[in-house]
């Protein structure tokens, strides 16, 4: 076996798992041969140091000298109250948990680096949008909307990708999703809407999912919301990975630059491991075998210094442009089409640190939309403005009082002065005798406004008669969901039309499921008469529309299939092996899939992995039973002729290889794999299985499978690949 491809461990095994990302072994911790601790008197384990450094203390700074008993009136007499270590340790237990996030409770972060590589300095007077090759440290958060804290990953929901910009002028934050538009126009209406999408007040279920009654009421009462709809029963809600999305400031923006010109913006993060989503069936089992899929992949990839980026995009318009447009850029329902208004790339993102602590980092950042530096302002977008308001809000609510900023991961790295003081854990105060201003204390009268810096808000013309109202030109409401659905490749229409029926037949009220098809017959006839009849309805009447729905020409960047990878980068590989399996063979997949920079692990019928046929010893990073296709991008089924008896007697085998089918997935084999084919009921071949018989072959697999899936196959194995059918 080359070097290559192994990893030593203790024992001198091969770890079967990519090396860039196998687990060290800490030094000096070789496995051992005698496992007993220190005990006390009733058997509690004790672990000292004589190390001052090292010494655990209170949260005074008191050293410990037993962390497993607490202080007794007798060894079986009463706790004593003057226990002062128990305590301040059950104490700070007690207060752990801080209110989750109502929305985005379920999240995962990484630190990272801002690089501009083209300056909009003609645009704007931010500093870090203008020097080309300047680093700017950022904080980026991805998380799911609806569920909770301790929710699953894969939930079918819309992605938050929130980035903290820590600037030479203060923190600049884009608070975005991975869906470039959204569900609701104006503010007061955002109660409503995650009110109805989380679970339903008086059962508290379902959790983190949309397929229930109270949300599709809500969606079906409100016409507003189905262009999102569109993307939220799209591939674009179950990711692959953080990794492998889009991320959209949904807003316009102002960049405003040193001559006080305004020109609109919006802001997107444009993968470089190019889009990838999962199938729902995929989902579901991943969220079973793997609830941490998502951060899992995160964690890996920037462990092993596979380090993910995004480029920043900008569209750039001026209000003359705005006003050609046929819609309402002011309206959160709509997008640019990238035809429209080209995306401008300006910079790269990359994420190369991990946290040194969840809460610490990810759980107490706290973003908000009006976090803007001098070059940036807002838009007249009204949920904007809503935004504006709420976020500083529930900081307050969270994060225990107003000096939330003194935490680190939320401090500016740029010099703060001002006369704000005191309030719960403040961790600096104004110094000197001025606490405000103006103040006649000369130069030690602290912090002054500054006119030539400070930031300026774009002075707009604003008029009009104060009224509860919304305005006219953000009435069209399907024309860009419909502008969605057909720039769709037909698999992925496909995909639409199974999570609408699947989505709706959770949905109690056949009045509410009828409802929301006749919406659909306003976005495409065709996708609606294909959900009417997976749910067994009789065609309703179209919904009433404030204004009819226009044709407007396909956009391919809306496609997730049109915008995919070109390699097999970054993916992984689960490679299926017993006792006797082909060294040679083993040994040339894993050399070709580290070329092409991808991932890889061995999935063994036992944990301690396997011997291969020429005496080496393989460790298995999963067992059979714990590591299903689901968690793979594509597989190798690579058993001997005497190992592959045994795994077609297993179910979980045979599910292995019956869901790579199912789910459209490349899969390698060699000739012994045929007879668990067989027992898992895979009997069809099609382009997507490829024989590796010979070594040489291993590299022309790893090419195949940068196109990740094999589509034709769905539409012979799928009951419903009917409605793709009728869309060709």
């Amino acid at each position: 076996m080359t070097m290559a491809s192994k990893t030593k461990t203790g024992a001198g095994k091969t770890k079967g798992e990519t090396p860039a990302t196998a687990p060290l072994v800490p030094a000096g911790a070789d496995a051992p041969t005698y496992y007993a601790e220190p005990q006390g008197h009733g058997g509690e384990t004790h672990q000292t140091t004589d190390d001052v450094a090292n010494t655990m203390t209170t949260q005074q700074g008191v050293p410990i000298a037993d962390d497993q008993n607490s202080l007794k009136a007798g060894a079986r007499g009463p706790t004593l109250l003057e226990d002062f270590i128990l305590r301040e340790k059950i104490f700070h237990f007690d207060h752990e948990r801080i209110p989750e996030r109502v929305v985005h409770a379920r999240g995962y972060g990484a630190h990272g680096v801002f690089e501009l590589t083209d300056s909009l300095s003609d645009y704007t007077q931010a500093d870090v949008l203008s020097t080309v090759g300047q680093q700017t440290e950022v904080f980026v958060r991805f998380s799911t909307v609806a569920g909770n804290k301790g929710s699953m990953d894969l939930a079918r929901d819309v992605r938050g990708f929130a980035v903290k910009f820590y600037t030479r002028q203060g923190n600049w934050d884009i608070v975005g999703n991975n869906i470039p538009v959204f569900f609701i126009q104006d503010p007061i209406k955002f109660p409503d809407l995650v009110h109805a999408v989380k679970q339903e007040p008086d059962r508290a279920f379902p959790q983190a999912q949309s397929a229930h009654d109270n949300y599709w009421d809500f969606a079906s009462l409100s016409p507003e919301a189905w262009h999102m709809v569109m993307w939220q029963m799209s591939d674009r809600t179950i990711p692959r990975s953080f990794r492998t999305m889009e991320g959209f400031g949904v807003h316009s923006f102002r960049l405003v630059n040193a001559e006080g010109k305004s020109t609109f913006v919006k802001f997107h993060w444009k993968p470089r491991q190019g889009l990838q989503s999962v199938l729902w069936n995929e989902a579901v089992k991943i969220n079973g075998a793997d609830p941490d899929f998502h951060r899992r992949d995160l964690w890996t990839a920037i462990e092993g210094g596979d380090f993910p980026q995004w480029d920043l995009g900008v569209q750039l318009f001026d209000q003359e442009t705005a006003d050609r447009l046929p819609f309402d850029h002011l309206d959160s329902t709509k997008l640019i089409p990238e035809e429209e208004v080209p995306v401008r790339i300006v910079g790269t993102l990359t994420l190369n640190r991990n946290v040194d602590n969840f809460f610490a980092a990810t759980e107490q950042v706290a973003f908000c939309t009006q976090n803007v530096v001098p070059g940036i302002d807002f838009s007249d977008d009204p949920l904007l403005h809503g935004r504006n308001f709420s976020y500083l809000d529930t900081q307050l609510k969270r994060l225990g009082g107003p000096n939330f900023t003194h935490i680190p991961v939320n401090a500016p790295r740029c010099p703060v002065m001002n006369f704000q003081q005191d309030g719960h854990m403040a961790m600096h105060n104004p110094k000197g005798r001025a606490n405000y201003e103006p103040n006649s204390w000369g130069p030690d009268g602290g912090p002054r406004e500054n006119p030539t810096i400070g930031y300026r808000s774009f002075p707009a013309e604003v008029q009009g008669t104060k009224q509860r109202l919304r305005a006219e030109t953000f009435a069209d409401h399907y024309s860009q969901a419909r502008q969605f659905f057909v720039s769709q490749q037909p698999i992925e229409q496909k995909h639409i039309g199974d999570a609408l029926v699947f989505e709706l037949s959770k949905v109690e009220r056949v009045d509410i499921r009828a409802r929301a098809v006749s919406h659909l017959r306003l976005i495409d006839e065709g996708l609606a008469a294909t959900v009417a009849d997976g749910l067994g309805l009789d065609l309703p009447e179209p919904a009433q529309a404030a204004k009819p729905t226009r044709d407007l020409p396909p956009s391919a960047k809306l496609s997730i299939l049109a915008n995919g990878p070109d390699s097999f980068k970054g993916r992984k590989m689960g490679i299926l092996l017993t006792d006797d399996s082909s060294a040679e063979l083993f040994q040339a997949l894993t050399k070709a899939l580290e070329a092409e920079g991808a991932l890889w692990e061995v999935v063994a019928p036992k944990i301690g992995g396997v011997t291969l046929d020429d005496g080496t010893k393989v460790a298995a990073r999963q067992k059979i039973d714990g590591g299903p296709s689901v968690l793979y991008d594509a597989v190798a089924v690579l058993p001997s002729e005497t190992g592959v008896a045994m795994l077609a007697k297993d179910a979980t085998a045979k599910d292995f290889v019956a869901d790579a089918f199912a789910h459209a997935k490349f899969i390698g084999h060699n000739a012994a794999a045929e007879r668990l084919f067989e027992a898992a009921g895979v009997t069809e071949r099609d382009e997507g299985f490829v024989t590796l018989a010979k070594a040489k072959q291993a590299k022309g697999f790893v090419t195949t499978c940068r196109a990740l899936r094999h589509w034709p196959r769905e539409l012979a194995v799928d009951l419903d690949a009917a409605s793709l059918r009728h869309a060709e």
